[in-house]
């Protein structure tokens, strides 16, 4: 899939107008803040599973870290998307093509 005649993901997305870099710094900003807090869920879990008090939440927070870095590619995949539809999106079969 090609946006703008450049690929889908193609890290070139983000440069063509002023609204394009916007929408791409913020789902760049939202990747990295999901990213931080999966990142942040993983290494306390692992703390709370030294003691067995603790061990319960330790795994919840597991679970929350995971949701968390399978949102990831969500977050990517929607931003592309939102970029597809600012551009030219009625040509982007015949690009295929």
């Amino acid at each position: 899939m090609r946006i703008s005649g450049k690929p889908l993901f193609h890290r070139d997305q983000r440069g063509d107008s002023d609204e394009k870099r916007k929408l791409y710094a913020a789902y760049e900003l939202a990747y990295t803040l999901v990213d931080f807090g999966a990142a942040v869920c993983f290494v306390v879990g692992s703390i709370m599973f030294f003691f067995d008090a603790w061990m319960t939440p330790g795994t919840w927070l597991f679970l929350i870290g995971s949701i968390l870095f399978a949102a990831k590619p969500t977050i990517r995949l929607v931003r592309e998307i939102r970029l597809l539809q600012m551009g030219d999106a009625k040509d982007v079969a015949k690009r295929q093509e």
